[in-house]
């Protein structure tokens, strides 16, 4: 029997996650007063009107009954992103920052799917209220939206499970406490706190302190906004190996990282696909640090000693594999200007991303170990049919329902690259541009290849291929799933 769709629901959990957006937005209002800054009426009205438009679905959806279903928790988690976009380019658009409004929409998507791509060429020029905003809104993309709401859901009578479910990435998603809003409340203690920790440790060593809150934000959230047009290059190397280690422990599913915390790394350490991602990273930093210390060796010639040119190559090379793997896009130098197979590996890394519950982008390694097995036990098959060769993965039998899941979703992430480079480059992109957008959107990671790598911007991006690249940002935001199936049939069906 085909069960009413509950949009009241619908429209109260949206009310009271624009609630909480417009409660947001009171901090760069504030920043705005502190620093009397021209934009502060742009600020007002955009909070204003972003509360009101709160009170308005709240008032639509009283009376509604306190049950989420799938449908419910599929279309909310899919549309809370746009509507999250559509009042956060407010600020942009109002203070004339970003006139066009396809450009306010393209940084507001980029912030809160914490792709970190950015539409302004000077970056410098703008005021503090929209560098933090710039920052809050993939700080906020970057646990999840669902995430937060699931911990205060409950205060308004709503039940979390269907969201939280739709929202927490990667093959499965694993529970802290018996109630969801539990575990809500540990993943963003933990990731308030690792932003409160490094942020005071950048500022400790010399980064100004509204830059190290707004790099802060960034790191943790995989995001890559930066409020200088050339990142953190000219940053000195302790800051630079500070955004290192928490880059690559934002990559770490926030599980994994609770169970480190509470002292119980053995957890983190048995867990096969942290183990896959934080080689992968290391491994591939040590290829690029040797590989631009061959590049760089006849700078020893020059006076330059063989130790310190070492210490420089690993660490450009650990922060350039860490930043690609991580989907954070932070840049340390300009990958573009070394050699070709040196920045060709930073740019396929951009693929598998981090670990799944982490808030990193990419297909997650937890998918790619499980289709290397798959692939690895089919060969198997191939020489011994009678054998009975199971796909295991943290010790575990890996069900033929979690390989479907696997392989469709392999093949539909790579069907989304092809089909998005295909429509950039009929927007008069260049091949090699079009491939590299493609993964980067796909993967929320931001910086790309060529004209569009870590000095580059989105500026003169056709407009046609910024709204598509925002479509293929929310797609890698939310896994594609959730969007697929809102288009399906059977699920408005049930």
């Amino acid at each position: 029997m085909t069960r009413t769709f509950n949009w009241r629901i619908v429209f109260k959990t949206m009310g009271v996650l624009t609630t909480l957006e417009a409660l947001f937005m009171l901090v760069p209002t504030v920043a705005a007063w502190w620093y009397d800054e021209p934009d502060l009426g742009a600020w007002v009205i955009s909070s204003l009107i972003t509360w009101l438009s709160s009170w308005w679905m709240l008032l639509a959806g009283r009376h509604a009954e306190k049950r989420v279903g799938e449908r419910e928790g599929y279309i909310i988690v899919a549309t809370v992103w746009v509507v999250y976009s559509l009042f956060g380019m407010l600020p942009y658009w109002l203070s004339g920052a970003l006139p066009a409004i396809s450009d306010a929409w393209y940084e507001t998507m980029a912030g809160f799917t914490t792709t970190g791509s950015t539409v302004i060429p000077n970056v410098e020029a703008m005021t503090h209220s929209v560098l933090l905003w710039r920052a809050l809104t993939q700080w906020i993309g970057g646990m999840g939206i669902i995430v937060l709401s699931v911990a205060i859901l409950p205060m308004f009578g709503l039940g979390g499970m269907q969201l939280y479910s739709a929202e927490v990435t990667g093959v499965s998603y694993e529970k802290l406490s018996p109630r969801i809003a539990d575990t809500a409340k540990h993943m963003w203690l933990t990731y308030i706190g690792l932003t409160i920790v490094e942020g005071f440790i950048l500022w400790m060593l010399g980064m100004g302190r509204f830059d190290a809150i707004c790099h802060a934000m960034a790191t943790i959230s995989t995001g890559g906004f930066s409020t200088r047009n050339s990142s953190v290059i000219f940053d000195g190397p302790a800051i630079q190996w500070t955004i290192i280690v928490f880059m690559l422990l934002s990559g770490i599913n926030f599980t994994q990282l609770i169970y480190l915390f509470r002292g119980n790394p053995q957890r983190m350490v048995r867990d096969e696909e942290t183990r896959w991602y934080v080689g992968a990273c290391l491994v591939v930093g040590l290829m690029l640090g040797v590989g631009l210390f061959a590049y760089h060796f006849g700078a020893i010639e020059e006076g330059q000693g063989w130790l310190r040119l070492t210490g420089i190559s690993l660490r450009k090379g650990l922060f350039a594999s860490i930043a690609s793997i991580t989907s954070t896009g932070f840049a340390a130098e300009d990958y573009m200007t070394w050699p070709p197979i040196l920045w060709m590996i930073v740019f396929f890394m951009m693929i598998p991303g981090g670990a799944s519950g982490s808030t990193a982008g990419g297909a997650k390694w937890v998918r790619i170990g499980i289709f290397a097995k798959s692939a690895l036990a089919e060969i198997k098959r191939r020489i011994h049919p009678n054998a009975i060769i199971p796909v295991r993965f943290n010790g575990c039998t890996v069900s033929e329902q979690t390989t479907s899941n696997v392989m469709a979703f392999m093949f539909f992430y790579v069907g989304i690259i092809l089909l998005a480079a295909i429509c950039f480059g009929a927007c008069g992109i260049g091949f090699d541009e079009s491939i590299g957008v493609a993964v980067s959107m796909i993967g929320n990671v931001g910086i790309s290849i060529g004209q569009y790598g870590p000095s580059g911007c989105y500026a003169d991006f056709p407009v046609v291929a910024k709204w598509i690249a925002t479509f293929v940002m929310l797609i890698g935001r939310l896994e594609i799933f959730t969007v697929l199936l809102l288009f399906s049939r059977a699920l408005w069906k049930k």
